[in-house]
């Protein structure tokens, strides 16, 4: 069997880019999707246009919506990218520590606050659907990079 290789306490497949109060935001986001919404999810989903959603969730009637986690009011500030991710989902989402201002975030987006055991939604977003060509290739990009990170988790050696 191979050796983990993680840091201890945390699963396998962690990137660590996230700070530890990005990771505990994940968790509970996620937490929440799967058990209230019925969320199949992904972290740290590389779109066509470059970018990187946090968490990029698929629904049971196939809709998207895609979090990206902020952790401080810093982190918040100095991001200019996160208009780039609406031509990708359904729903659009911040998600925030349950100590960072909730006053920060537009009005115009979704909300939700996490820790590191659950999540809650605290301001919808608006449906905006996406494109049947577009929602196709994302879905066919989530179903390859679920099976590469579970063959990954089975077979961690090298690949070819």
């Amino acid at each position: 069997m191979a050796e983990d290789t993680s840091p201890p306490g945390l699963p396998p497949i962690v990137d660590l880019r996230q700070s530890a109060t990005a990771l505990r935001v994940q968790r509970g986001v996620m937490r929440m999707l799967r058990e209230r919404h019925d969320m199949a999810c992904y972290a740290e989903v590389t779109l066509s246009n470059g970018r990187r959603a946090d968490v990029l969730a698929v629904g049971p009637k196939g809709e998207i919506w895609i979090i990206e986690i902020k952790s401080s009011l810093i982190d918040f500030q100095v991001d200019r990218k996160w208009p780039e991710y609406r031509d990708f989902s359904d729903k659009f989402f911040f998600a925030k520590p349950p100590e960072l201002d909730a006053d920060i975030f537009p009005q115009s987006e979704g909300l939700i606050v996490a820790d590191g055991h659950d999540g809650a939604i605290l301001r919808d977003s608006p449906d905006t659907p996406l494109a049947p060509a577009r929602r196709k290739a994302l879905m066919l990009k989530l179903a390859r990079m679920g099976a590469d990170r579970i063959h990954a988790l089975m077979d961690p050696g090298p690949r070819a």
